[in-house]
């Protein structure tokens, strides 16, 4: 970390409070999450690698640039109100701070390290300077109170359903105080975020008194309910509540926020994506402890749209960049598609919610491809640069940067990779749900007892999973997620189809005797008395397969994808001599995989037979037969800036026309 100047480290002196054992907490749904912190992920394998570059290199680069971009120095000046300052920047840059702080809260628990933990510290010590004495935080007013951030409004909550984002910090101020406060046992985070949603619950309601406004930009409704829970205030959940209810009844009415109608009326997708996923998250959360049975119904029809009509095949949502928003039913172009990396995460958080509530597979299904392509892609390997939007063609133009003026997207992969353990296994009652395969060993709780599962795999690379039971002596159900690629659908609905008439099995045997059985919501449920040494072994055929899209899709018609196992393949200009928008793929290709442990970190790629289209010296289109190699979108534009296509021609008539040209117009520049 670099040093800070010797005005801040004046400042941070000030001392930290001391450490409590943090409670413990349930999540109000019907399945019960296993925490993160019970699941090692094995160093060396696909996800040890990306965690230990958040670690060693994410969350340090997060940090860095919080400081060279005066993030924390807009708490200093809150600490120090001057009318000669000029409030630049984004009025939610805060929370920037606060999301690299939850990522670093999340791995200070799977690797603590006190040098972090003071360094963490040194920077609270910052924020609660800049807290207001009745608990309001929001730098882009209190800095210059006569002249804050031009988003801010006047006073304080008149532009909150627009662009002052007070809220929207709210919000990740609560996710990051939370987090920190799980890790450390200590309250130095969590009492700033209590102080300050207290004042919103003060100032925002139905009471005499009160406003009756909405965030802007979702997030505190999810948020509110987390603080709810780690502290066991209701007014915490009954403001989440009032966020929803109010929804679609004060004086923003629009589609953008989501606002155009209630949110229990809804039944599409709309509007700024992230702002979207967002709600719909705190929707199911409000649902899970409530009970509410509304907030699921409309969740689910909203989902259905999602799934069946909005959803890229790489799991990315948001078709537009203008607005970064959901397009139209079906609208889903690939040059110009915006598929904002922070959108992944929340259709990760939502799909995931989903599964907690009804324990169907079919939302992991979605999830894990969510995870394995259009999620990662948003960082680089190494750990140290990042994508904004998502594209699925170019014509180069495109390359990760370190960090931006709006700098969601990073710090939003911050807080997302550490938690990713936890998104592996579930626990209802006397049932194990196995929902994601990679090598991990998980200490879990099945009706108050211990069971340690150890899982090893070479996933998403072959689809040979072996669980063992380590310890446990015990019956339960193992519910093991047959995943819908297995099963031949590439998602649920009708969306996209595979087209090349293969089918996939798969064979599952405990110790090595197999098992079969009907699949009961996506999962062969294995049901024992299980005890120490018990081998589960799971295979799953795994080779290339060839989709299509539904022909209402105007941007894929002609054209199909490759895929192999969750992961979704590109094509790309630094593995073809030729430019990939100009081919024609056989009609019947035929799919070889190559393992390459020296590329790009270690992939397996995928290279068929294709015929190039080009001119001749006599100006007449010619066609010469070549070898088209693909690899994995995540792994796209590592070696400089080029052509790229996820959807390969398959027809005449969708061969790009040449000479090359963006086929829509419009510009692959990152937005900033």
């Amino acid at each position: 970390m670099k040093r800070f100047n010797a005005f801040l480290i004046a400042v941070l002196m000030v001392g930290c409070i001391s450490a409590q054992k943090a409670p413990s907490v349930h999540s109000g749904y019907p399945i019960t999450p296993v925490p993160f912190t019970s699941v090692k992920v094995s160093p060396e394998s696909f996800w040890g690698q990306r965690l230990k570059a958040s670690r060693e290199t994410t969350i340090p680069l997060a940090f860095s640039k919080c400081e060279e971009s005066g993030r924390y120095e807009n708490f200093v000046k809150a600490a120090h109100p001057s009318e000669e300052y000029q409030v630049g920047g984004f009025p939610f840059d805060d929370t920037d701070v606060y999301k690299t702080i939850e990522g670093a809260s999340y791995s200070l628990q799977a690797y603590p390290d006190k040098r972090l933990e003071n360094y963490i510290d040194s920077i609270l010590a910052l924020v609660a300077a800049a807290q207001e004495p009745d608990g309001y935080l929001y730098t882009a007013r209190t800095m210059n109170p006569k002249h804050p951030h031009e988003w801010a409004g006047a006073e304080r909550w008149a532009a909150v359903e627009s662009l002052s984002h007070e809220f929207y910090n709210l919000g990740h101020l609560i996710e990051g105080a939370v987090a920190h406060y799980q890790a450390t046992g200590k309250r130095n985070f969590l009492d700033i975020a209590v102080r300050y949603a207290d004042c919103v619950c003060r100032a925002i309601g139905d009471a005499p008194g009160q406003k009756r406004l909405v965030p802007g930009h979702q997030i505190a409704e999810m948020a509110l309910v987390r603080l709810y829970l780690a502290t066991g205030d209701e007014k915490y959940l009954k403001q989440a509540k009032f966020f929803l209810d109010a929804r679609g009844h004060t004086g923003r009415r629009d589609a953008y926020s989501q606002a155009h109608k209630p949110v229990l009326e809804q039944d599409e997708a709309v509007g700024h994506a992230v702002r979207a996923t967002y709600m719909y998250a705190g929707m199911a959360d409000v649902a899970a402890v409530t009970g509410d049975t509304a907030y699921i119904h409309a969740v689910d029809r909203i989902w259905d749209n999602i799934v069946g009509k909005k959803l890229y095949i790489t799991g990315g949502i948001g078709a537009r960049y203008d607005g970064e928003a959901f397009g139209d039913n079906y609208e889903l172009p690939n040059q110009s598609a915006y598929c904002e990396t922070c959108a992944s995460i929340g259709n990760v958080y939502v799909n995931y919610r989903l599964f907690l509530l009804h324990g169907e597979a079919k939302y992991y299904d979605v999830l894990e491809r969510t995870l394995y392509n259009a999620l990662i892609a948003g960082v680089s390997l190494d750990g140290g640069s990042f994508f904004y939007p998502n594209p699925l063609s170019s014509d180069g133009g495109y390359s990760r940067k370190p960090w931006f003026g709006c700098a969601c997207c990073p710090s939003n992969i911050c807080r997302f990779i550490p938690s990713l353990p936890g998104y592996v296994y579930a626990v209802q009652d006397d049932q194990v749900y196995v929902n994601l395969f990679l090598s991990n060993r998980a200490e879990l709780k099945v009706n108050k007892k211990a069971v340690v599962l150890e899982q090893e795999t070479a996933y998403p690379w072959n689809g040979d999973i072996r669980l063992k039971v380590a310890q446990g002596n015990l019956p339960f159900q193992m519910n093991i997620r047959i995943p819908g690629w297995v099963r031949g659908d590439v998602v649920p609905g009708e969306l996209y189809s595979y087209a090349d008439g293969k089918q996939l099995g798969y064979r599952i045997s405990v110790n090595g005797e197999e098992v079969s059985g009907d699949l009961q919501k996506g999962y062969l449920c294995i049901r024992r008395k299980w005890k120490k040494g018990d081998e589960v072994e799971i295979h799953f055929d795994m080779q290339p397969r060839v989709v299509k899209a539904n022909g209402k899709v105007e941007a894929d018609r002609g054209r199909v994808a490759i895929e192999r196992g969750p992961l979704v393949y590109c094509a790309e200009w630094a593995d073809n001599d030729f430019p990939v928008h100009n081919i024609l793929l056989n009609r019947y290709p035929v799919l070889q995989v190559d393992e390459m442990p020296d590329m790009l970190h270690g992939i397996h790629t995928i290279s068929t037979p294709v015929q190039v289209l080009s001119y001749g010296t006599d100006g007449k289109l010619a066609l010469r037969d070549a070898r088209l190699t693909l690899i994995p979108y995540y792994a796209w534009a590592h070696r400089g800036e080029g052509d790229m296509d996820v959807w390969i021609p398959w027809e005449v008539g969708a061969a790009s026309a040449l000479p090359l040209e963006a086929q829509d117009g419009q510009s692959n520049a990152i937005f900033h």
